[in-house]
């Protein structure tokens, strides 16, 4: 049975000793009840910040796709980079009071001014390719309007007129890679809000939280040397160990039309070449779920980790997660977790066939000796390249 490849759901179990992966507002590991045990936990915002800025082969930023900027700190860029192209600092300074003005980067009617506009509330994403029509256009208008209240005036009324939001959704991938992927929420009446294509579970332990508070001082290398004793500083911060469950949805449709402007549900009728970028970016997800580590304290913890296993599908029914097979949390005491782990997963996969059917077309790697119901074992780069093809062709095969 032909399939569409609508739905990606890749799920992985990661092992971290001795590590603080994510922290809370009092700089403890940040956890999560479930089932009959709290778990420790990473969070969506915390695994999706290190897969969109990670720096390897298989970066984001390697595809050549324009990239976003997510900063208060925006107006104050983009300032500076009018003065750089030559705009006086008093027209720059009005131009981007103007945008402001227009509701550009905060909501219309607060119109700060001066210091106050070259910064915004929260942090804003805002795609490079809109950046620089943007800075474009001010240096246009800066040519025309030399006094600043009049081009304060004239960039606002610019970016109130009806057809500019039009303009600047026509750009494509105007907003960046960013918000393609993880979404954009804007109360902009310039900007367009973008729906996520990835959805990203909260990570978890498969087991009950596995903490322990370490106590350290640090030596004060001179005082040592003279015959002082004491420590120059006495710290502790906690620490956490286990093996966690990650689950990661990706919406095919809503990518392809965030990446090529095309409708959702055009997806699998436009031509191959309209699903090959994002069938390129999926492949380069994969190898970022696969292999890149969130976590602090990095220098002292060295908390790098490749997945022991992943398990993706490929359907076009809604998704579900594989989170249940842990409600119970798994007993640490005893040999071979893992594979403990592994096998509940299949079990949890073999009941959710048995009840459904089996509609997705699946494939995993393990680095222990595991068998997945349904599913061929391959190593990473077949699996991610197995991904990009199916996206590609439109098709996969179903039970």
């Amino acid at each position: 049975m032909t399939i569409l490849p609508r739905f990606i759901q890749i799920h992985t179990l990661h092992n971290y000793p001795a590590a603080l992966l994510n922290r809370d507002d009092a700089g403890l590991a940040k956890r999560l009840p479930y089932g009959n045990a709290t778990r420790t936990r990473i969070s969506s915002q915390c695994l999706k910040r290190h897969w969109r800025v990670a720096d390897d082969v298989f970066s984001l930023s390697s595809l050549g796709v324009p990239m976003a900027i997510r900063s208060r700190e925006l107006p104050r860029q983009m300032r500076d980079m009018m003065i750089a192209h030559g705009m006086n600092e008093a027209l720059a300074q009005a131009a981007v009071e103007g945008m402001r003005n227009a509701g550009l980067l905060d909501k219309a009617g607060k119109s700060p001014q001066g210091e106050d506009a070259l910064s915004t509330g929260q942090a804003v994403l805002l795609g490079k390719a809109e950046r620089d029509y943007l800075i474009g256009k001010c240096i246009t208008l800066g040519r025309e309007h030399t006094e600043a209240k009049a081009l304060k005036e004239a960039v606002a009324a610019w970016l109130k007129e009806k057809d500019e939001k039009k303009n600047i959704e026509a750009m494509k991938l105007g907003s960046g890679l960013e918000s393609a992927l993880f979404g954009r929420m804007v109360t902009s009446d310039v900007l367009t809000s973008r729906d996520a294509a990835v959805y990203v579970a909260h990570a978890f332990t498969v087991h009950k939280a596995q903490v322990e508070n370490d106590y350290f001082t640090v030596v004060d290398d001179l005082l040592r040397e003279s015959g002082e004793l004491g420590s120059a500083g006495i710290f502790d911060t906690e620490l956490a160990s286990g093996l966690y469950y990650g689950y990661v949805v990706v919406d095919v449709p809503q990518l392809v039309a965030n990446l090529e402007g095309v409708k959702i549900e055009d997806c699998f009728k436009v031509g191959a070449d309209q699903r090959e970028l994002a069938a390129k970016v999926v492949h380069h997800l994969l190898h970022l779920i696969a292999t890149v580590s969130p976590g602090a304290k990095r220098g002292s913890t060295a908390p790098f980790e490749w997945a022991k296993f992943m398990l993706a599908e490929v359907g076009d029914w809604q998704p579900r997660s594989l989170a249940g097979a842990f409600q119970n949390a798994l007993e640490t005491k005893g040999e071979k977790i893992r594979e403990r782990a592994v096998g509940q997963l299949a079990d949890e996969l073999q009941r959710l066939d048995a009840a459904y059917g089996a509609p997705s077309e699946r494939r995993f790697l393990s680095v222990d000796d595991s068998q997945v119901p349904g599913a061929e074992r391959l190593p990473l780069s077949s699996l991610t390249q197995w991904v990009q093809d199916r996206i590609v062709s439109g098709a996969a095969q179903g039970a």
